[in-house]
């Protein structure tokens, strides 16, 4: 009796609290968006308050042409000088790892939010590759709770994958996107005219995202990918411009309805391929780019899928091809490099351990049941692992 009253007690104090939030924003597909004829920019501030004149703040990623995108954004703004008030030249910040790598950066953009009085309903406006959204991002994130942020991607990898996504985060310790948030973008405007411009290794990288969330989701899409292999690996504009946008709706479909999108639970089913590449990538101190990493990181994977009896052998020749047809190396010497507390291991499968603790204790890794069909396994086979990455290594040397 005394023990059914305290559970009755206890029960009548909780109290659930529970509501949902809507997340909406556009992801937008245009040319010329500082062309000050093309409204998408201007559109997209006023989206909320049309009349109002809106107060933005700027960062450009250093390794584009700053004076001329600040020359434009100038001219964009004066053009629209009733509903644009830029209330600074945009500011320069480092591009790549070395923005997320180096938590001042992150510091620096905060105290430029601080000392142009950025509130929650200015718009911070970030102009550059994946590393630079995902730091601007952050900082946007965590200012005043959160700051309307507007991504401008200006890579393959950030137009197609990491742009049109709801995370942010920076590099802590050596381990990648070790503090960050789930925090969607306000917008995400695409501008085709930037990709033309990329130097090569820079489109070739940003491809490998693509072919990624085709082997886990579309087998359509990755035979399209084949058929136009010779045009991508040439960079033509449309075949270029139909790859990103396709992987970007992928990647938008599988946050609004894969039942995850904050990642609340243990799988990441989108990072296909990631536990080994961003192991390398911290392992070549980023001299291997993410998308370079991710495609060695996709054959292995694949590899693995067919030593574990779950993809169909010859698969992994077929995905190796693809990637190898567009640009990419699948093979790097640090792959054999040596863990420093167990000389008898392999570096890389420090990689298994560190998604094992993102992602809360259980390892969950997603493989491949088919070209367009992934499946996840919660374990994963020393001894397979180090077969694939001999595989890969006879690959390399062929």
């Amino acid at each position: 009796m005394i023990k059914n009253e305290t559970r009755t007690i206890a029960e009548a104090h909780i109290h659930w609290q529970r509501f949902s939030v809507p997340y909406e924003y556009p992801v937008c597909f245009t040319e010329n968006l500082f062309d000050p004829e093309n409204t998408l920019l201007i559109d997209t501030l006023g989206r909320m308050e049309p009349e109002k004149q809106h107060r933005c703040i700027v960062f450009v990623d250093d390794g584009l042409d700053v004076p001329r995108l600040n020359d434009r954004l100038k001219a964009y703004a004066a053009y629209h000088r009733r509903r644009f008030d830029l209330v600074a030249d945009p500011i320069p910040v480092p591009g790549g790892e070395k923005i997320k790598s180096e938590l001042h950066f992150v510091e620096s953009i905060q105290q430029e939010l601080f000392d142009y009085h950025i509130d929650r309903h200015s718009y911070v406006i970030a102009i550059g590759g994946g590393a630079v959204l995902d730091a601007v991002g952050l900082v946007a994130a965590t200012t005043h709770r959160g700051i309307r942020h507007i991504r401008i991607p200006t890579t393959v990898l950030a137009q197609n994958d990491s742009g049109v996504g709801v995370k942010n985060g920076v590099n802590f310790h050596g381990v990648k996107n070790y503090v960050g948030t789930f925090a969607p973008p306000f917008a995400v405007l695409n501008d085709i005219g930037f990709i033309l411009h990329l130097p090569e290794r820079d489109k070739i990288a940003g491809m490998a995202e693509a072919v990624k969330v085709a082997l886990i989701r579309d087998g359509a899409f990755f035979n399209w990918i084949e058929r136009n292999a010779d045009a991508l690996s040439l960079f033509e504009r449309d075949a270029m411009a139909g790859l990103i946008r396709r992987c970007a709706e992928l990647h938008m479909k599988q946050i609004a309805h894969g039942g995850d999108p904050f990642e609340m639970g243990s799988a990441r089913p989108l990072d296909y391929g990631h536990w080994s590449a961003h192991r390398l990538e911290t392992m070549t101190r980023h001299h291997l780019r993410h998308g370079e990493a991710v495609a060695i990181g996709i054959a292995l994977d694949a590899r693995y899928s067919v030593l574990s009896g779950l993809l169909a052998a010859g698969e992994e020749d077929r995905i190796a091809f693809l990637l190898e047809n567009l640009g990419f190396k699948l093979w790097h010497p640090a792959i054999e490099k040596k863990s420093k507390s167990r000389s008898e291991e392999l570096a890389v499968l420090q990689g298994l351990t560190d998604f094992r603790e993102h992602l809360g204790g259980e390892l969950t890794i997603t493989l491949l049941a088919a070209i367009g069909v992934g499946v996840e396994v919660h374990e994963m086979n020393d001894s397979l692992v180090n077969d694939a990455i001999g595989w890969l290594k006879s690959r390399g040397k062929a």
